[in-house]
């Protein structure tokens, strides 16, 4: 498997190596030893997995510390942009945020540590996601910042005014008024 770095420290876009032939393809979405040697070492103790159609967006999401969670995403049929907010009070990248389209047919994961805001969109007719995380949903500790932020200017790559939030969501806060308790 390839790591690539982004430009905020922590993130990191995986690249399986895939084995196709007439048949169809294989790949490994997950070897401990593997994702260790790549410097995650998370204990991974939750799978999800959601079903959405063209302009969903689901996010921005985290849960406060210490119920924070790493997450590793991938997508299983379809195309999303994936993103993270850097929610790290002290990082030198604290309020950026870095974007990554993944597929079924690109089969790119992303790693996301804890101390992040996550969301994605729907860029495919339909997409089936699929997510890891190293800590359990904690209900009392979730929280949300608007997808819309304008200080964020997040391009979901969704034609505007075709959004699709949940109700939930839309009562997400701006970025200034969001809680959030994470350190570099």
């Amino acid at each position: 498997m390839k790591v690539i770095e982004t430009e905020i420290p922590g993130l990191l876009i995986i690249e399986p190596k895939v084995f196709g032939d007439n048949r169809g393809y294989f790949f490994e979405n997950y070897n401990e030893k593997a994702f260790i040697a790549a410097g995650i070492q998370n204990k991974f103790v939750q799978d999800n997995e959601s079903s959405s159609t063209y302009g969903v967006v689901r996010g921005l999401h985290y849960q406060m510390a210490p119920y924070g969670q790493a997450k590793l995403v991938r997508v299983i049929s379809g195309t999303v942009y994936d993103v993270a907010v850097d929610l790290r009070k002290d990082s030198p990248t604290f309020g950026k945020w870095f974007g990554v389209e993944l597929s079924g047919e690109n089969k790119k994961q992303f790693f996301i540590p804890r101390g992040f805001a996550h969301g994605f969109s729907v860029l495919s007719e339909h997409a089936v996601f699929s997510y890891k995380c190293d800590n359990f949903y904690t209900p009392d500790a979730e929280r949300g910042i608007a997808f819309d932020d304008p200080s964020l200017n997040i391009d979901w790559k969704v034609e505007p005014g075709k959004e699709i939030i949940s109700e939930k969501d839309k009562l997400n806060p701006l970025f200034k008024d969001a809680e959030m308790n994470f350190k570099f």
